[in-house]
């Protein structure tokens, strides 16, 4: 290692005149003789008109940094203030809002880092770590470390209101969700968010997105960013199920409005639609496709005892192993606008089949006597079957009795204001009034029309309806199957 010793004279210009100045450069450096006195000078120059060591050694293509810094150093011709040094640059003392506006200045508004940078006399890389830390700790966390235990105060008093600040943006959150709830999801008011599933979740989170950044939307709900996602695309994916709804819909009507999910279910499955029952359950509940139920005051025909009752053969046994051989009766109300109607069906236990029915104006004997003698005319003869009723006045009087005792037929009567020992003709009048009665609105129909109407209901009922115990047939169609006569 050598040492040399430059000394190189120079002109300054000075207001009153021209004077020269002598100074001496001092530097070590392997092969430093390659350089002239007039390149070592031409150099500090140029420094010292542009300021930077990196824009000096790109323009004149010489010497190394460490030989420039080394010229620079020793230079009686630099200023104090120009020396450089490789200790770090001293810290920029901007205030924490000065630092909050310059990051957002930078990273939000779009402005250039350097320009901000040389604005406000920092450096970069300062810039950067005030951006990494206020994203990391908020407004606090820009004071400088060396400053927290001097102003302590003001670090408690920013540290409430950040923090006051965060609450008023939860609960505005937590009342903008449950105004999406009434709003956007069409929902109760008082239902939980936590409760919602994840799409539900999703939609509400589509519609508040512009108002609140995405993390907190899905932290505040709970549910993952993947999960979001995977219900948007299925929300935005055609629907799968669109052909099916519409069979389903199909056959809700077609059915009068009074078949449940399993029901449809058997119909899409008999079509060849292979699909589950919970499916069907649910497209029909988006569809609103609901059996409405409604429940009246029930007609009573109880006048007393006015004849001998005889006993309950029956004994709430519903269950028959042939046709004919377990029949039951009942009398039923209608109360329409235009009026009431009443009606007197038989049901056979074997099957829930209706061999016969009459519909009148009055519940009076003729209603049940005329019953009884149509279903002479259906049961073949020879039969002895038993006739289950309540303890209605009809089946004490004498027209009653005595057409009973005719046919040979065997009575039975429920015990006094017990409706389940007649359980299963009281669960037919149910399904008769759910599906055909309570769903329609009669305020217009004339009884005769009712009349009509009813009618044909009880021959679909025969004939079309469908019964889960059947195997999914209607009664006619599973007499049928069994090669049983009607």
């Amino acid at each position: 290692m050598e040492r040399i010793s430059y000394t190189v004279s120079g002109v300054v210009g000075n207001v009153s005149g021209v004077r020269t100045k002598t100074w001496t450069l001092t530097g070590t450096e392997r092969n430093c003789e390659m350089y002239s006195r007039k390149q070592v000078l031409k150099a500090l120059r140029l420094y010292r008109k542009c300021g930077s060591v990196t824009k000096t050694i790109r323009i004149l293509g010489y010497p190394s940094r460490e030989s420039m810094y080394l010229w620079i150093k020793n230079s009686e011709y630099m200023n104090p203030r120009d020396r450089i040094d490789k200790r770090p640059p001293h810290k920029c003392h901007l205030s924490i809002a000065e630092k909050e506006y310059a990051v957002k200045r930078c990273f939000y508004d779009g402005e250039s880092v350097k320009s901000v940078s040389e604005e406000l006399g920092c450096s970069t890389t300062s810039l950067y770590l005030w951006r990494d830390k206020y994203l990391r700790g908020g407004t606090v966390s820009l004071m400088e470390n060396n400053r927290k235990d001097t102003h302590k105060a003001d670090v408690s008093e920013m540290s409430e209101l950040e923090n006051l600040k965060a609450q008023i943006r939860d609960l505005q959150m937590e009342v903008d969700i449950l105004k999406g709830i009434l709003d956007v999801l069409k929902k109760d008011p008082g239902t939980d968010w936590r409760t919602l599933k994840n799409r539900e979740k999703a939609v509400m989170i589509g519609a508040m997105k512009n108002n609140y950044p995405l993390p907190i939307l899905l932290k505040k709900f709970e549910i993952s960013k993947s999960s979001y996602y995977y219900q948007v695309n299925a929300l935005t994916s055609p629907d799968k199920y669109m052909a099916i709804r519409k069979k389903i819909k199909q056959a809700f009507h077609d059915n009068r409005d009074c078949y449940g999910y399993r029901r449809i279910h058997s119909i899409m499955k008999n079509d060849g639609t292979v699909i589950s029952e919970k499916v069907v359950r649910r497209l029909m509940k988006e569809e609103g496709l609901v059996v409405t139920s409604k429940r009246k005051r029930k007609y009573s025909s109880y006048k007393g005892e006015i004849t001998p009752a005889v006993p309950n053969l029956v004994n709430r046994d519903f269950h028959s192993d042939k046709p004919g051989k377990l029949l039951l009766t009942d009398i039923t109300e209608f109360s329409l606008p235009a009026g009431k109607v009443y009606l007197s069906p038989v049901v056979d236990c074997f099957d829930g089949y209706l061999p016969t029915w009459t519909i009148s104006l009055r519940p009076n004997a003729n209603l049940v006597n005329t019953m009884l003698d149509n279903l002479a005319k259906k049961l073949k003869d020879g039969a002895k079957p038993i006739i289950h009723t309540d303890r209605g006045c009809h089946y004490r009087w004498p027209g009653w009795i005595g057409r009973m005792q005719a046919n040979g037929w065997i009575r039975s009567m429920s015990k006094k204001g017990c409706s389940p020992d007649n359980s299963a003709c009281e669960g037919f009048f149910g399904r008769l009034k759910n599906e055909f009665f309570y769903c329609r609105d009669w305020t217009e129909a004339s009884l005769k029309e009712f009349i009509r109407e009813l009618d044909n209901y009880l021959h679909w009922y025969n004939e079309d309806r469908i019964k889960e115990s059947l195997g999914y047939m209607s009664p006619k169609g599973y007499r049928a199957s069994l090669g049983i006569a009607v």
